[in-house]
């Protein structure tokens, strides 16, 4: 396993989920920039230094900065892309390196100065820190190794060369070098921490979202199944009916599809209903939704019409492309496919009502001759009421 995994091999909703962790961490970022700014305030009074009196503004201001950041997140949630993701990240990336400079800096300056308690002020802050980001920030390895390395490298340096520096102080040398190598030490095995909890985060979240994905979808299609349909329904019609746009809900059934099972078998007629759904998967826009609700039955929501010949349109030509001959085991098969439509605002905006009034025009459809798209009218309208 790599150390720095690209974002890319991961799923996009995994990735996501990592960004947003990332972005909700404001009460550790706020307590380390106060700790942050008390002590270099403590230390830099106890030393007479300004450096370190600035460093402490410093200190505030990135404080600031970072959780400005993290508000900003807040408000452009959900973002939905790799390259979006990965902006936001250096963002937060750059805060944290921030962070781990000012506390490198702090450490080089008070462990210069011959005062041990201060020294297990700053040291300890040092050890604060790489445990917040390992804990938190592992999610993330490349930000949490960087970080860790920029605030404990410089560290150990600080502290291996104090002991050059004579003193009268009995095993003055020898006990920063021992601090120095614990230091070193503890640095090393958080690296190794930072795999292992990378990896287990990535299996766990991978297979939350495994799951959560067969929960939405149809196991022999991967198209949506009724429950993620009503998920996205809402999410669509909504959207739709804020710019004052229709829907479309098209309730297709396979033609012939239950002679093929009887002729071929349920493998060839599995094998026919996959290519059914990619056929319809390539005739609609991104924002259009497929599902399957099982057998031959199949859903196409079309959203932003402005007419509803639109809606016509794309159900003449799902009955073209999906009468058109299928190949399966090198067997030449053809089915048709009836439709019935129903439109939202006009016949409501209730997933199951627009189904029962589309189911009812498909009815009348088969019944008419099969191979044929009808829109809901009141008569199927007034059955689907009795049916609720």
């Amino acid at each position: 396993m790599r150390i720095f995994p690209s974002p890319a091999t991961l799923p996009l909703s995994v990735y996501r989920d990592f960004v947003d962790m990332l972005f909700s961490m404001r009460l550790p970022i706020f307590g380390l920039g106060a700790v942050f700014v008390g002590v270099c305030i403590l230390v830099g009074r106890e030393l007479g230094s300004n450096f370190l009196l600035a460093l402490g503004a410093l200190g505030m201001l990135t404080t600031f900065l970072r959780l400005a950041t993290l508000r900003a997140y807040s408000r452009a949630r959900p973002v939905r892309d790799f390259d979006e993701l990965r902006r936001w990240e250096r963002r937060y990336a750059i805060g944290n390196y921030a962070s781990a400079v000012l506390l490198a800096l702090l450490n080089l300056v008070a462990i210069a100065a011959h005062y041990p308690l201060l020294h297990l002020i700053t040291v300890s802050l040092v050890f604060g820190f790489g445990a917040g980001i390992v804990s938190r920030t592992s999610i993330r390895p490349k930000i949490c190794v960087t970080s860790l390395l920029i605030a404990t490298v410089p560290t150990v340096a600080a502290l291996a060369w104090h002991p050059m520096q004579p003193h009268a102080m009995p095993l003055h040398a020898e006990l920063f070098l021992i601090e120095a190598f614990i230091v070193a030490m503890i640095t090393g095995l958080s690296l190794q921490t930072v795999a292992h909890l990378y990896r287990s985060a990535v299996e766990h979240h991978t297979a939350r979202h495994d799951m959560a994905k067969l929960a939405r979808t149809d196991a022999l299609t991967g198209l949506s199944n009724r429950l993620l349909l009503r998920e996205l329904f809402q999410d669509r019609a909504a959207t739709a009916m804020r710019a004052k746009n229709l829907v479309a809900l098209h309730f297709l059934d396979l033609d012939g599809f239950k002679a093929i099972n009887d002729r071929y078998g349920h493998p060839a007629g599995d094998a026919l209903l996959e290519q059914v759904a990619r056929r319809l998967e390539g005739m609609v826009r991104s924002d259009d939704v497929v599902a399957r609700l099982g057998g031959d039955e199949f859903v196409v929501l079309q959203v932003d019409l402005s007419d509803e010949s639109e809606a016509e349109l794309l159900a003449r030509r799902i009955i073209r492309e999906i009468s058109k001959p299928y190949l399966v085991d090198d067997i030449s098969m053809s089915v048709s496919v009836s439709v019935g439509i129903a439109t939202a605002p006009k016949l409501g905006v209730e997933l199951e009502r627009l189904l029962s009034c589309a189911d009812a025009a498909l009815y009348r459809a088969k019944a008419g001759g099969k191979a044929r798209a009808l829109f809901c009218v009141e008569e199927d309208a007034a059955i689907a009421n009795i049916a609720a």
